[in-house]
């Protein structure tokens, strides 16, 4: 795991001087939680190694990822980004205005961005760069909410990899904010670790299908 130590929920309540903390946005998290601390990327780290057969930019170079805010709402569902948990995804797209706003589009779900994405291919757009929540680089908690698991969201453009790039977790049951999702590793070694511990399967963003999608929006 790219020498990090993983520490299972049995190890962390044996850990003395361990106390709840606090998510970024002061909401509680409960000594439930499972956490994986990883460095997160920055500066130009995340720029995309390849996204050949993603089209490409007038200057020969795909667009860089941007950070989400609080003014920034799922082009899906309307919701706002930041305020719910889970993979945050972005597209750019080459000569167009996705949902009637300047690149990028932008959605609180990764399975949502496959199924916007599914539906511009079929009008001919073309994607200059898909991004994603990159797991493997962010420092993320899994925690409980009600009776369901869910994993903390990063809208920091540094949070974002080219999704043709990652090993996809499909259908764990730890949710996002729109319940199971594809989330986002970089190192597979880390998307093995979590799909052997929430359940899951692996998938690349070549075997993402639209039935995968349509099944995570039933789920």
């Amino acid at each position: 795991m790219s020498g990090h130590i993983h520490r299972t929920w049995t190890e962390r309540i044996r850990t003395p001087g361990k106390r709840e903390g606090r998510e970024p946005d002061g909401e509680r998290v409960s000594n439930a939680t499972r956490c994986r601390r990883r460095p997160l990327l920055v500066g130009g780290a995340v720029t995309l190694a390849g996204l050949a057969g993603c089209g490409s930019s007038d200057s020969g170079e795909a667009p860089e990822p941007v950070g989400l805010t609080t003014e920034d709402r799922c082009d899906v569902c309307g919701m706002v980004i930041p305020n719910h948990p889970g993979p945050s995804a972005e597209i750019f797209y080459a000569d167009s205005r996705p949902s009637g706003h300047d690149n990028p589009a932008r959605f609180d779900s990764t399975w949502e961005a496959f199924q916007y994405d599914f539906q511009r291919r079929d009008r001919g757009w073309e994607t200059e760069a898909f991004y994603v929540t990159d797991y493997s680089a962010v420092d993320y908690s899994v925690r409980e909410a009600g009776a369901d698991l869910v994993i903390s969201t990063h809208p920091d453009a540094a949070a974002f990899v080219d999704a043709e790039s990652v090993s996809f977790v499909v259908g764990s049951e730890v949710k996002g904010a729109m319940g199971r999702d594809l989330i986002a590793f970089s190192e597979r070694s880390d998307a093995e670790s979590f799909a052997d511990e929430y359940g899951g399967s692996l998938a690349g963003f070549d075997d993402v299908s639209r039935e995968t999608i349509a099944q995570l929006g039933r789920a």
